[in-house]
């Protein structure tokens, strides 16, 4: 693909350290490219939490964020999920090489939320806890899952969601980039609670509409903002507003770890056709001024000569 400077949407990213912590272990990405075989605009939004403590935790997601949107450059954008799988796959194995290597980096790793978006089609894949949200027509939704032991409990019946909140093992991961093995990346586009595994995954390529927003971010905004508030947050403010409002509510109540968020809305192109419509309207009226302009000067140069046209 082609690396472009600008973005076919509206983004507004931001991350802050929190009130407790000395490092910032989360990263985020936003790039842009058009695709080579039709020209399509693609934009790709990435954030990354770096675990292990210390220094490894940034060094882990600062590799994910940097050879994601390295290998999705390299490709030709035309199978957007498998693409990034395989960019996610790669980072994973990247960080536990790195790991390997170096004693001080030993046990590094990092979660990872990806939102890709070619034209107006959605593709979405996750490994950890890291979110990403669909704010569609007043309502906000879910769409990653989170790779925690509190949310197979939950899936098996174990705990009640009320029972897993401020629960002992509720950041446990069972999947994340780093380790022994390849992480497994998580093709589900979740639109509801009761929908298959299978259903979710059909749900790739997800056409977009105009106002529609995604927000990417890290456990550090989720745990201290419920969905609700990003829902009011997210629909009453401009991106780069809302993403300011979010991290201060979060520092505001305890800021306990690293805040990391992107915020991505599909921009209204029927906004656009009036004022292309403008511009128009301005062409022929300076065209016409223009040609009554060269008549003038005709006629008056006509009037010098002593020449009348009639």
């Amino acid at each position: 693909m082609i690396p472009t400077d600008r973005s076919h949407l509206t983004v507004a990213a931001l991350s802050h350290p929190g009130e407790t912590r000395e490092i910032n272990e989360d990263r985020y990405s936003v790039t842009s490219y058009s695709r080579e075989s039709d020209k399509a605009p693609v934009m790709l939004a990435l954030v990354a939490d770096g675990i292990g403590g210390h220094q490894a935790g940034e060094v882990a997601s600062q590799i994910a964020a940097d050879q994601v949107p390295s290998a999705i450059a390299k490709s030709s954008g035309d199978d957007p999920v498998a693409e990034l799988s395989e960019a996610i796959i790669g980072a994973g194995r990247s960080i536990s090489e790195s790991s390997n290597k170096d004693k001080a980096l030993e046990g590094m790793g990092s979660t990872i939320a990806t939102a890709m978006v070619v034209g107006r089609r959605l593709y979405t894949i996750s490994v950890g806890d890291s979110r990403t949200y669909l704010v569609r027509s007043g309502t906000i939704q879910q769409i990653s899952i989170d790779h925690t032991w509190i949310q197979e409990a939950i899936k098996h019946g174990i705990l009640t969601p009320e029972e897993a909140q401020d629960h002992p093992n509720a950041h446990v991961l069972h999947r994340h980039l780093g380790g022994e093995r390849d992480p497994i990346p998580d093709l589900r586009l979740r639109l509801s609670a009761d929908e298959s595994d299978k259903a979710s995954e059909a749900n790739q390529g997800l056409k977009l509409a105009a106002h529609d927003q995604m927000l990417l971010c890290s456990d550090g905004l989720t745990d201290l903002v419920e969905d609700q508030e990003l829902l009011e947050v997210l629909s009453e403010n401009s991106p780069e507003r809302a993403a300011s409002i979010l991290v201060d509510m979060a520092r505001a109540r305890g800021g306990h770890d690293n805040i990391t968020l992107i915020i991505v809305e599909v921009p209204d192109k029927e906004a656009a056709r009036p004022r292309g419509r403008l511009r128009s309207g301005l062409v022929l009226v300076t065209a016409a001024l223009g040609l009554l302009v060269l008549v003038a000067i005709g006629t008056g140069f006509s009037l010098w000569l002593g020449f009348w046209p009639w």
